[in-house]
């Protein structure tokens, strides 16, 4: 990144630090609780109802690519093979984002985040019976 941007790493890690905060007071524009009434697109259509009724949204997991100091690269390589970092999102219907954890390294197993997101200090909100 040093010589893409000519800056040095603590230049970009602090204005990177000034973004992520900004977006962190945006989060409740943007991040919202999925409602607990059945969609329409599941109540409406005989395939998905009754099976789905208690399906609230969609939860899945990806890898972003990332720029890893050295001596923490081990953890970073995923089975694709390359540095990246897990994200983990969940969504409604409505394609509207309900909870986003980021940061896990691209080698940890997808249930081990999920475990992190329903055991974190801000955890993935599951309304009872849902």
């Amino acid at each position: 990144m040093i010589e893409m941007f000519d800056r040095s790493n603590w230049s970009i890690s602090k204005y990177f630090n000034k973004v992520l905060d900004a977006i962190l007071k945006l989060h409740s524009d943007y991040i919202k609780q999925p409602s607990e009434r059945i969609h329409s697109r599941i109540l409406n259509n005989s395939m998905f109802y009754p099976y789905f009724k208690d399906c609230i949204g969609a939860i899945d997991g990806t890898h972003i690519k990332a720029n890893i100091p050295l001596e923490e690269q081990p953890r970073f390589w995923n089975r694709k093979g390359y540095l990246s970092q897990s994200v983990m999102a969940a969504c409604t219907f409505d394609i509207q984002f309900t909870y986003v954890l980021a940061g896990w390294e691209g080698s940890t197993a997808d249930s081990r985040v999920l475990n992190d997101a329903l055991t974190h200090r801000n955890r993935l909100f599951v309304p009872e019976g849902k």
